[in-house]
């Protein structure tokens, strides 16, 4: 598919709650984290999938399999190419809503943004920064709602053309045991 093609794609819901085992398990695996990130950018193939990320193609297929299975990913369209038939695979939903983490476990998100950072190159641009404060339940409010439409800006500025970039935030009130 060309870039055109791509851009045209609408998932046909709003949102995919992430509600089965089997779910949790697909989007728990980093390799398939970084699927439904290639598919951000439109439908694509088995193939186009394991260039994009260097995997192999069955490797790539593989996963695929799980996504779909899941219900998170599906079959967009088909066409035969020497006498094969290849699936353009997308995203069910515009975005997938995780569960809150049980007491103790990590946070999928958090995981998969901590094992993508590793994957920068070295000397590229990046801004890492954690800061502890103390505030007030509206002042904690009223943050989260500027974040909120920072992001949604930031999500709806989205260039196909330009180098991809991630923002991972998490903010919250710590635990015991934490910094506090």
């Amino acid at each position: 598919m060309t870039g055109d093609d791509q851009a045209g794609y609408v998932p046909p819901q709003e949102s995919v709650q992430v509600e089965t085992t089997d779910q949790l398990r697909a989007v728990s695996n980093v390799v398939r984290h970084r699927v439904l990130a290639v598919l951000r950018d439109g439908p694509a193939t088995i193939t186009q999938v394991a260039e994009q990320l260097d995997i192999a193609k069955g490797s790539s297929s593989y996963h695929m399999r799980v996504l779909e299975r899941a219900g998170l990913v599906h079959v967009v369209r088909t066409r035969k190419v020497r006498g094969v038939l290849e699936r353009y695979y997308a995203h069910v939903g515009k975005s997938i809503e995780l569960p809150e983490p049980a007491a103790g476990q990590r946070d999928v998100l958090m995981q998969h943004a901590i094992n993508d950072l590793s994957t920068a190159p070295e000397g590229s641009r990046r801004y890492v920064r954690m800061q502890h404060t103390r505030i007030s339940e509206t002042q904690f409010e009223e943050f989260e709602r500027r974040l909120a439409e920072l992001l949604d800006e930031l999500r709806d500025a989205r260039d196909a053309d330009e180098a991809a970039a991630t923002v991972a935030v998490a903010f919250f009130r710590p635990g015991p045991g934490a910094a506090r």
